[in-house]
């Protein structure tokens, strides 16, 4: 069985190591491929091939191409779904964190999701034949983090996810409002949620986070 293939990741040699294990593979499938190293070459792999891609993989962290928006593997995503509507996206990425990965399945609903720490060789393959078989595919980390979020994001909304992922990369309070379009006094409130959700009566930003990071949300 012949199955196309783009493979879209900023550095080279992991792109050969992905090919050299799956042209391997003991299924049967023989693969084309095309490479693709930053947003702009996916973005003209995509609209311009001649065949249907069955997989695309595609990593998280790109670099962007600015004519046209596209500032990482995200936004990829409609772009592939636009022009190759029934192939089987995977997203590959070096985050672990429990919000990251939460907002590209609930945003991109890709069919697979894979954690690079997560797989060895062997489970690319297992990854690949079951994602051909029309079934999705999640390294153990995001089924590790499955188990928890339907009751964390009960309560913990977009916003709330919005606001800790940005507390965790360095973002000042002050800063939030013009990130996120809300007054001072909502983030705050929203914050107070936040503290009442991790049951902490009182305390500073470094207190929220400290407690996210032990709930596995960052």
């Amino acid at each position: 069985m012949e199955v196309s293939v783009l493979m879209v990741d900023d550095h080279p040699p992991i792109i050969e190591g992905y090919k050299s294990i799956l042209f391997y593979n003991p299924f049967g499938y023989k693969l084309n491929t095309i490479e693709a190293y930053n947003c702009e070459m996916a973005y003209n792999a995509i609209i311009n091939s001649k065949y249907h891609f069955d997989i695309v993989f595609l990593d998280l962290t790109l670099p962007p191409y600015s004519e046209k928006n596209l500032n990482s593997g995200e936004d990829l995503v409609p772009v592939v779904k636009k022009y190759h509507p029934d192939a089987k996206i995977v997203i590959l990425t070096s985050h672990s964190e429990s919000i990251v990965l939460f907002k590209i399945l609930n945003e991109h609903r890709p069919h697979g999701l894979l954690v690079k720490s997560d797989f060895q060789s062997h489970e690319l393959v297992t990854a690949f034949d079951t994602l051909i078989k029309g079934n999705p595919y999640y390294s153990r980390t995001i089924i590790k983090h499955q188990k928890t979020w339907e009751e964390k994001n009960k309560v913990m909304d977009n916003y709330n996810r919005q606001i800790l992922l940005l507390l965790s990369q360095g973002v000042k309070t002050k800063s939030l409002p013009d990130l996120l379009h809300l007054s001072k006094s909502a983030i705050d409130k929203r914050k107070a949620i936040i503290k009442q959700i991790f049951g902490i009566d009182k305390g500073t930003d470094e207190d929220i986070l400290k407690e996210a990071r032990k709930q596995g949300l960052i």
